[in-house]
């Protein structure tokens, strides 16, 4: 029901000639201190010049400004056209109004941005630091997600490694953007069912009769009649997805699936435990408090999220209306054909106008055709056909760190690529995985196969849509740890021989190696440094990528 954690090896200790005592208590560090140190260097690359290039790049002239805003007044307002302009300029004008502004996305997002604003200002890093600091505790949650995932402290640091030099996730997690903000709540949510699942199993298995050989053995009673209780791991899962639906709607996917994955681990647990009927026991025993848990806490977390738009009621006037409130938030007492009153008016009107506002977006989200440069469909994501462009411009010598004996003009570029080697070899791994799921029964390869697909199939069913590949950041978390289980398999299971495993460790080491070196090729064109035009020529490895 539970598998052990292999017991941590202390060969490389006792290799650097460390004292065998000295070398158990090192090895058992390694569970946190692995992941720690992976994280410090995701958290370097992240934090370096995070600033640069000052400039609002791509959509975050929707994003930090709203997050600004909903700070201030509790919605997002409304900016004039050349608000970039009076940010940036020094001394800085921030010339944000109190009317509100239509946007379509939900709250959470811009209120996580915002606090950055709060404390280092309206500035780049103040827009950015806070996604930042997601994207490097991304990490953190992803290596530890992997260790008890795969049972593996190496394979578990390894899936954060892949996360930290990933090109996308890099330029992601230093772009004041929603996308790194969920997928910080949809990695939390991840490890919340992960680890449900293994202390509920650990529960089932406490309360299994022991044989005179000091074995658990299934029992039916057990297995169809035992009450779980408890289960705070998840509901920490149901607030995380409902705070991921709060950021991106696309999270609500992540809420279904995750949903019906935790389902269908209850069953297989109480089948392992000797129930006769396991369906039919979860269905009575587990289903009505896993939908409490996820689905209803979850969207009383989203309803929560609004609480800036629900408390600014603003004033009326005959003459103007309703100002200084959300947009559509009195759309139920004005436009709505229905008004209630009374005592119920406070609770009734303002969920009304809220549907109607959400109805509206729903429809702009799904009807969003007008073409741009940088879109691409789907079926080019995971090859890396069509990168988005956040930022270019092209410097003259000495101008913004372009040499002074350049010849000709260079190039900053900030690129949201995904290091394309590794991409590459997650296509390899996602082949590798669905093998294991279906002829093995892995189910650690279907979960990890549950969270890429979530983020990814749906938007197969919207591609007259205008969407971008940035967009699949969500499940790259998952192609990292399809990456590390494959890499596992590469370097064989315990007891194979050791020219298998010397064979294994060439072979992965030498992927993992030019992972890395791919990730050192692209920094410049993820971080915005100048480079002279051919070299920046260099890195464009296939025309759809200019």
């Amino acid at each position: 029901l539970v598998p052990p954690f292999p017991e941590p090896g202390v060969r490389l200790w006792t290799a650097l000639g460390v004292r065998p005592g000295a070398a158990a208590r090192l090895a058992r560090c390694t569970g946190w201190g692995g992941p720690l140190l992976v994280t410090l260097l995701a958290g370097l690359l992240r934090f370096w010049q995070l600033g640069s290039p000052r400039s609002v790049i791509f959509d975050e002239t929707y994003y930090a400004k709203d997050a600004w805003s909903l700070w201030k007044y509790g919605f997002e307002a409304s900016w004039p056209k050349d608000a970039n302009d009076q940010i940036l300029q020094s001394p800085q004008h921030i010339p944000v109004s109190d009317a509100a502004s239509y946007v379509v996305h939900p709250p959470v997002g811009k209120w996580v941005i915002g606090l950055g604003e709060q404390v280092f200002g309206l500035t780049p890093f103040g827009w950015r630091c806070m996604v930042a600091l997601l994207g490097t505790a991304c990490v953190l949650m992803l290596c530890r997600i992997g260790r008890r995932l795969l049972r593996s402290t190496f394979l578990g640091c390894l899936a954060g490694l892949f996360m930290a030099v990933d090109g996308l996730a890099f330029v992601m997690s230093r772009t004041s953007l929603l996308d790194s903000v969920l997928v910080f709540f949809v990695v939390a949510a991840f490890g919340c069912v992960l680890l449900d699942r293994d202390r509920t199993r650990a529960r089932i298995a406490a309360a299994l009769p022991v044989g005179a050989d000091g074995l658990a053995r299934p029992d039916a009673e057990v297995g169809d009649r035992l009450k779980l209780g408890w289960r705070p791991w998840r509901l920490a899962a149901g607030v995380c997805l409902g705070l991921a639906f709060a950021t991106k709607w696309n999270g609500a996917v992540y809420l279904a699936a995750f949903g019906l994955m935790v389902v269908l681990w209850d069953v297989g647990s109480r089948r392992l435990a000797g129930a006769h009927r396991p369906y039919r026991s979860v269905l009575r025993r587990d289903v009505p408090w896993a939908f409490l848990s996820t689905v209803v806490v979850s969207v009383c977390v989203y309803l929560a999220s609004w609480t800036g738009w629900f408390a600014k009621s603003g004033t009326y006037s005959r003459t103007a209306g309703w100002q200084h409130s959300g947009y559509f938030r009195h759309w139920a007492e004005t436009e709505g054909g229905y008004s209630a009153d009374g005592f119920l008016a406070g609770v009734l009107n303002p969920l009304r106008s809220l549907w109607h506002y959400e109805t509206e977006v729903w429809k702009f989200n799904t009807g969003l055709t007008s073409p741009h440069t940088y879109q691409s469909n789907p079926w080019s994501w995971l090859v890396q056909g069509r990168p988005v462009s956040y930022f270019y411009e092209s410097p003259g010598p000495g101008q913004d760190g372009c040499p002074k004996d350049a010849v000709g003009k260079c190039a900053r570029e900030v690129l949201a690529l995904g290091t394309p080697l590794l991409w590459w070899a997650a296509c390899f791994a996602l082949l590798y995985l669905l093998y294991r799921w279906a002829f093995k029964r892995d189910w650690r390869a279907g979960a990890i196969l549950c969270g890429v697909a979530a983020g990814y199939l749906p938007w197969f069913n919207y591609q007259e849509r205008t969407i971008f590949l940035f967009y699949a950041v969500v499940f790259l978390p998952f192609l990292c740890l399809a990456l590390a289980m494959m890499i596992g398999a590469l370097l064989g299971p315990a007891g194979s021989s050791e020219r298998r495993r010397v064979a294994g460790a060439v072979g992965a080491g030498a992927l993992v190696l030019l992972i890395v070196w791919n990730f050192i090729y692209f920094f410049p064109i993820y971080t915005g440094q100048a480079l002279p035009l051919d070299a920046w020529r260099d890195r464009m490895w296939f025309d759809s990528w200019i």
